[in-house]
């Protein structure tokens, strides 16, 4: 048998389990018509429109949270590298972790993490 012939009938094969499961799945299912329900939200009714705006304060909690998302980003592979870039690599790290915290602290200071 050769390569060829082999790789055709694996694709078959798996081509016939795929067809299987979709068959099982349509003989068993319950029914086929559209249910009448809300959009779940944790279970509450909604109360708002899905595209309503948002409050200008939850933009600056986002850019926190994507500032802080894109440090963990930079801080895993950094802790793959520690060992062979040395102490520079640790100097570096705490450069970077400074400047966040600079930012943290002006927003802070300037009342942006406000909510009154």
């Amino acid at each position: 048998m050769s390569g060829t012939t082999a790789a055709l009938s694996l694709l078959g094969l798996a081509l016939i389990a795929v067809g299987g499961v979709y068959g099982v799945a349509w003989a068993v299912r319950i029914g086929s018509g559209a249910l009448d329900a809300v959009p779940f939200g944790s279970g509450l009714e909604p109360t708002e429109h899905a595209v309503s705006r948002f409050h200008v304060r939850w933009y600056t909690v986002t850019m926190l949270f994507l500032a802080f998302d894109m440090e963990m980003v930079f801080m895993y592979p950094w802790t793959r590298v520690i060992s062979a870039m040395g102490p520079s690599a640790v100097i570096e790290m705490f450069v970077f972790l400074v400047v966040l915290v600079t930012g943290v602290v002006y927003a802070w200071r300037e009342g942006a993490l406000r909510w009154a």
